[in-house]
């Protein structure tokens, strides 16, 4: 594993260990080969998925409204454009079952696939305030109260397809930290597999919406992410956003694609002003950004 100096920390969201997984190419296994422009609803549907079968990937697989597919235990079922969200976990064995029902049932895909194999980094981070490193016992009560609170957001289960968009970065700065690296922070001690990528800038700069969807948390000071946003993309796609410095959006608020939503700060467990942007599946554990903004869903 390489080793990364780091003078920025960032902070990791107070939730269970992920599962992980990592995947190979695999394109769309078939378009039909003349379709005519349409609505999301009435669009001829395409069959396959696109994205890579590796580990910490997200997936998009189109079979239909009410298809229900399932990759090595992870589940995911057509919406009203068509398309299912599934993603890997950060390690996942090789290989794993794939299956494909249609609506009324007729099972069209069972296989299995071979799962792509990633190596992650190892980061050390210095400078990280104390406090949420080992915090204090009397924050507990407070750290329980925003742990259900982010709980309860990451739960949140939106009809819309904000997701079919594309994503889009957040915001821009110099990357000073990647998904799925371990972190070992002041006293030495790993501390955990950090979740998102992050993008260091100065205070102030602004982050917009990757990808349109609700907004399920908007909250200007938690304890250990400072300012921090949730938003529903649709499919249980989840995106969070850390350590800002103002919040520009509220709960139950609907945004678009490239909308301001706040600001780049330090608050929380940090080291110096960034934005860290994480996306985890139906609360069932995080998977790699980067994969979003480079996932093509063809929606025509």
């Amino acid at each position: 594993m390489m080793i990364l100096a780091l003078t920025l920390a960032f902070q990791t969201l107070e939730t269970a260990p992920a599962i992980e997984a990592d995947q190979a190419a695999d394109p769309i296994a078939a378009l039909l080969e003349t379709r005519e422009p349409a609505s999301l609803s009435q669009a001829q549907p395409q069959t396959g998925c696109v994205g890579e079968f590796t580990e910490s990937h997200f997936i998009a697989c189109q079979y239909g409204p009410g298809s229900r597919i399932n990759l090595g235990g992870i589940e995911a079922t057509g919406d009203v454009a068509g398309w299912a969200v599934l993603a890997l976990p950060r390690q996942t064995e090789t290989p794993q079952p794939f299956r494909v029902e249609l609506a009324d049932g007729t099972v069209i895909v069972d296989e299995v696939r071979e799962i792509g194999q990633r190596d992650y980094a190892l980061q050390r981070v210095n400078g990280v305030p104390g406090a949420t490193v080992n915090p204090d016992p009397s924050t507990l009560p407070r750290r329980q109260r925003e742990y259900a609170q982010k709980q309860e957001a990451f739960n949140s289960v939106w009809d819309g397809v904000g997701y079919l968009d594309g994503f889009v970065e957040p915001s821009q700065g110099v990357m000073t930290g990647v998904f799925g690296s371990a972190r070992i922070y002041n006293d030495g001690a790993e501390r955990g597999v950090h979740w998102g990528i992050d993008w260091a800038n100065q205070t102030g700069t602004p982050v917009v919406a990757p990808a349109g969807g609700l907004v399920t948390l908007a909250e200007a000071d938690m304890y250990y992410e400072g300012g921090l946003i949730f938003i529903d993309h649709g499919q249980g796609v989840v995106s969070a956003f850390l350590h800002l410095s103002a919040v520009h959006v509220e709960t139950g608020q609907i945004v678009e694609q490239g909308e301001l939503i706040g600001d780049i700060g330090a608050g929380g467990r940090s080291t110096g002003p960034h934005l860290d942007w994480r996306v985890k599946l139906r609360n069932q554990f995080y998977a790699d950004p980067q994969t979003l903004l480079d996932l093509d869903i063809p929606t025509e």
